[in-house]
C-alpha cells in the first residue's frame, strides 16, 4: 500500500485490503483481490462501473470522490487516474535494475519482440508485453505484471504522434532499444516519413545501446543526425552472398538465404564470432530482418550462438501475420492483421518469390491511416503490381479501387493482370472461388478493419 500511495501521490480514502495481486482498468476481466484503476477514456469512464469492480476486486483507484465510501473494500484519489496507472508501473520498473529492451518502428515490432522473449527466456526469466498491448495504457498493464523473479523485460512500443515513444520511455526507463525500420506506418497521423522517423528516433533518449537496420539507409542517416547520442550502436543487415553485402560493416548479418517448405533457412553471422545456419520457421525476407533484429539484441546481452539460434528456430507464427497454407491445390499466404504501404510492397515481393508453377494472385484490401497520402499510396500499389507482373489483381474497398485504375492504365502498354473490384470482404469472399483455381498462389492482406481474413475463410469453405 505504502508503495502505491507514494508511486501514484495519491490520497488514501478508505483502507480495506493492504495488498494486491495485481491491477486492472477492466470490470469483464477483473480477478480476485486487484485494483482496479477507474480510467477515462474517448467512449468510456472507468468509474461508470466502480462499484461491479469492487465486487471482485481488492480496491479502486479514482480521481472523483465518493460521496460513501465502500466498506471492507481500499478507495485511492488521484488527480489523474491514467497517469496514476503510468507512475506506478515506471515506480516498479525503476525497483528493479535489470535490463529493459524497447522494440519500435513501422513493421515487425511484434514478431521481433516476440522472436527476441522466445530467444532470451531460454536462459532468463522475461516478462514482456502480451500481443500488441503496447501503447500507453497496455505498456504500464505489462509492467505492473513484473515479478521479483524476472531478469529481463522485452517491451514493444507503438505510437501514434510524436511525443508517444518519449513518454513510454519515461514509463518504462529501457536500456536497449531496436528500432526494426521506418515506414509508412501512422504517415496519415504524422505527415511526412521525417516525421515517422523523428518520432521513432524518440527511443534514443537514454538508452545505453541502440540495435538498428542499417539496411534502412533513411533510418542510419535519421541516427547520424543524432549528434547527443553517446550510446553502443549495432547494426543488422542482410547480404547478397557471403563476400557481397548491402552492409559491409554490420554487426550482424545474414547470407545465403533459402526457401523451404517449412519458412527461410540462413547464415546468421556475427562479425568476429562466427556463423552458424538458422532453420526459422516463418517466411519472408522481412521476417530474416526481424530475426536478425532480435539476434543483435541477444548477442548486446550476452547470449551464446547456440541458445541464439535455439531460440529463432522455436519461434512460430502469429495467426493472420504471413500465415501460409494449403488449400484446395492452392497455397493461401494470409497476411490480413495490417497493412500499410511498405508491408505491402514487402509481402508483394514475397508472393512473387513463393510463387511457382501456377499463377500469383494479389488480394488486396484497403491501407487505412495514411491521411493525406491514401490515395498517391493506393495509385502506387497499382503501379507496383503491374511492375511485378501480378497475373491477378483482386482489389478489395473503395481506395484500392484506385490502384485497380492504374493497373487498368496499362492495357495495350504492356502486359496487364486479370482485375477485380469488390466494395468490402464480404462481397469479395462471395465470387473468390470462382476467380482462383489450382496452383494458384494467393497473397491476401489489409488493414485490420478492412476483415481480409473473411475472404481466406470463404476459400477455406469453398467446395
Amino acid at each position: 500500500m505504502r508503495n502505491i500511495i507514494e508511486a501514484t501521490g495519491g490520497e488514501l480514502l478508505l483502507e480495506g485490503a493492504k495488498t494486491f495481486s495485481g491491477v486492472s482498468i477492466d470490470t469483464r476481466t477483473i480477478k480476485d483481490g486487484e485494483l482496479f484503476f477507474a480510467i477515462r477514456g474517448e467512449r468510456f469512464n472507468g468509474h461508470d462501473f466502480i462499484e461491479d469492480a469492487l465486487e471482485r476486486g481488492g480496491g479502486a483507484v479514482v480521481d472523483t470522490k465518493p460521496e460513501v465510501l465502500p466498506r471492507g473494500k481500499t478507495l485511492i484519489y488521484v488527480s489523474d487516474t491514467l497517469r496514476s496507472l503510468q507512475d506506478l508501473a515506471q515506480y516498479l520498473r525503476e525497483e528493479k535494475d535489470i535490463p529493459v529492451v524497447a522494440v519500435t518502428g513501422s513493421n515487425g515490432k511484434t514478431t521481433t519482440k516476440e522472436m527476441l522473449y522466445s530467444i532470451l527466456s531460454r536462459k532468463y526469466r522475461t516478462l514482456r508485453n502480451e500481443g500488441n498491448l503496447n501503447n500507453h495504457i497496455g505498456l504500464p498493464l505489462s509492467l505492473l505484471k513484473l515479478d521479483p523473479d524476472d531478469e529481463m523485460i522485452v517491451l514493444e512500443m507503438g505510437m501514434n504522434a510524436s511525443g508517444e515513444i518519449k513518454r513510454l520511455c519515461e514509463i518504462a526507463r529501457p536500456s536497449h532499444g531496436v528500432i526494426t525500420n521506418i515506414g509508412a506506418a501512422h504517415l496519415g497521423m504524422l505527415g511526412s516519413y521525417e516525421a515517422v522517423r523523428s518520432a521513432k528516433l524518440e527511443i534514443l533518449d537514454g538508452l545505453s545501446t541502440v540495435i538498428v537496420n542499417a539496411d534502412d539507409r533513411f533510418l542510419m542517416q535519421g541516427l547520424d543526425m543524432m549528434k547527443n547520442y553517446a550510446g553502443r550502436r549495432i547494426t543488422f543487415a542482410v547480404k547478397k552472398t557471403n563476400n557481397d553485402g548491402n552492409s559491409d560493416n554490420a554487426d550482424v548479418t545474414a547470407w545465403d538465404l533459402r526457401t523451404t517448405d517449412d519458412g527461410t533457412d540462413f547464415i546468421l553471422e556475427f562479425t568476429g564470432e562466427g556463423n552458424v545456419r538458422v532453420s526459422l520457421g516463418v517466411h519472408g525476407l522481412f521476417n530474416v530482418y526481424n530475426a536478425l533484429a532480435a539476434t543483435a539484441v541477444s548477442y548486446s546481452l550476452g547470449m551464446e550462438m547456440n541458445d541464439i539460434k535455439a531460440g529463432l528456430e522455436h519461434y512460430s507464427a502469429f495467426p493472420m501475420r504471413f500465415e501460409i497454407t494449403e488449400e484446395h491445390g492452392m497455397t493461401i499466404i494470409n497476411d490480413t492483421y495490417n497493412a500499410n504501404l511498405s508491408s505491402t510492397r514487402e509481402s508483394l515481393s514475397e508472393l512473387l518469390r513463393l510463387g511457382s508453377g501456377g499463377r500469383k494472385v494479389a488480394v488486396l484490401g484497403d491501407m487505412l491511416e495514411l491521411g493525406s497520402f491514401t490515395d498517391d499510396s493506393h495509385r502506387e500499389i497499382g503501379r507496383i503490381i503491374i511492375d511485378m507482373g501480378i497475373d491477378v489483381f483482386v482489389a478489395v474497398g473503395e481506395k484500392m479501387a484506385l490502384a485497380a485504375g492504374e493497373c487498368m492504365k496499362s492495357r495495350g502498354i504492356s502486359s496487364f493482370p486479370d482485375v477485380y473490384c469488390f466494395k468490402d470482404a464480404e462481397h469479395a469472399g462471395r465470387e473468390i472461388s470462382g476467380i482462383v483455381r489450382q496452383n494458384d498462389t494467393l497473397l491476401v492482406k489489409g488493414s485490420r478493419s478492412m476483415t481480409m481474413e473473411k475472404i481466406v475463410k470463404d476459400i477455406k469453405n469453398a467446395v
